[in-house]
């Protein structure tokens, strides 16, 4: 019988690791990923579509950073998928990215996550300076939304 219950959840858990769907809400930095050509490559998607660009720094260890990459998936999904092309950038433990960061005004000097937002050509709207999302956690589902929204209210 232990075997079998063993089995059973080593199965499970193998079925988890190769989701893809699962390993984005647990892991939504991907630390393997080119985060330059990412940024790139939505740039050009943003100027076809007529949308700019949310880059969110942050990392897989980091409470805050999951929590408001699941609220970004709720209430706030459709407001955010129809004026962001979205790009998530793995800081690692602040020593990955740092080049692209400081290049955008450093938004992760005073905590993760930070958001930048661009136009298409590159320029920066918006990039958090004062850990504006490094609480997350406390922000709810509805002050994601909000601040996502005052960002693209003042900034049209």
């Amino acid at each position: 019988m232990m075997k079998k219950i063993l089995s059973l959840l080593a199965g499970l858990a193998l079925s988890l690791s190769f989701n893809p769907a699962h390993a984005d809400i647990a892991h939504p930095y991907d630390e393997a990923a080119d985060a330059p050509a990412l940024v790139t490559k939505a740039l050009a998607e943003a100027k076809a579509a007529n949308k700019d660009v949310l880059v969110i720094f942050g990392a897989n260890w980091c409470k805050d950073c999951l929590e408001l990459s699941k609220s970004m998936q709720g209430q706030s999904a459709a407001l955010i998928a129809s004026k962001f092309v979205v790009v998530k950038v793995n800081v690692g433990q602040f020593d990955k990215n740092l080049d692209l960061a400081n290049g955008y005004g450093n938004p992760i000097k005073k905590g993760i996550p930070a958001a930048v937002v661009l136009k298409p050509d590159n320029t920066v709207l918006y990039a958090s300076k004062g850990g504006e999302l490094s609480n997350a956690r406390r922000m709810s589902e509805q002050g994601v939304y909000d601040f996502f929204n005052q960002i693209i209210t003042q900034h049209q």
